[in-house]
């Protein structure tokens, strides 16, 4: 037995929302498609699902050890994702606010193996990745679904094929839509209550599951 389907929709509905929260890996690959190209954004993606592979694999196997042997742990991370989204919400409402599109920084161009390079170290050292992983896999992991790393596992993967998805269409657009937002700020203005209020009502679920 597995993840219900279900449940790994809704799992992956919130690692779509996460994707599209900017971040270090959202403004990295936006300023090197626009002022690089999409071939650099590209490899730059490259850099960067690999290091979701380096967070899902010590997340898969620390959460395999902790859940285990601790009986209180899922609910300590249940209420730390909590507290977590909650946190994203008021991120994503307060004053001054970054939108999806908003990046002003200008890179130079790199080689190929620094850009590989620059997006595997910038999601390597996101600490959102890793809270994330953290704070949600516990959510949808449960005994009675078979091995707990391979749930880990599967959730992880499903995460890196949505990250991956979005973003190769942000590279593939990212002038063009930019240039929309700038020209178009509602938008970006109602883009962030979506946001905001998803991530409330996610934080209010969470809180009130029961869980295992």
């Amino acid at each position: 037995m597995m993840i219900p389907i279900s449940q790994l929709l809704l799992f992956a509905f919130t690692a779509l929302l996460m994707v599209l929260v900017p971040g270090p890996n959202m403004i990295y690959l936006i300023s090197r498609s626009v002022t690089q190209g999409k071939k650099a954004g590209f490899i730059s993606l490259c850099g960067v699902a690999c290091g979701f592979l380096f967070h899902i694999t010590l997340v898969s196997f620390g959460l395999t050890a902790v859940l285990m042997a601790v009986p209180y742990a899922y609910t300590v991370l249940k209420m730390t994702g909590s507290v977590y989204l909650l946190y994203l919400a008021w991120q994503t409402l307060k004053p001054g606010g970054k939108g999806m599109f908003d990046t002003d920084r200008q890179l130079e161009a790199d080689k190929p193996l620094k850009l590989f390079s620059m997006g595997l170290f910038t999601n390597m050292l996101n600490p959102k990745v890793a809270v994330f992983y953290l704070s949600f896999f516990p959510q949808f992991i449960k005994p009675e679904y078979g091995s707990i790393l391979a749930q880990s596992f599967l959730l992880g993967l499903t995460q890196i094929l949505v990250s991956f998805t979005v973003n190769f269409f942000i590279i593939s657009s990212a002038s063009q839509v930019t240039r929309w937002f700038s020209a178009n700020p509602k938008w970006v203005r109602m883009q962030k209550w979506i946001m905001g209020g998803v991530f409330g009502g996610l934080a209010i679920k969470m809180a009130l599951d029961k869980g295992k």
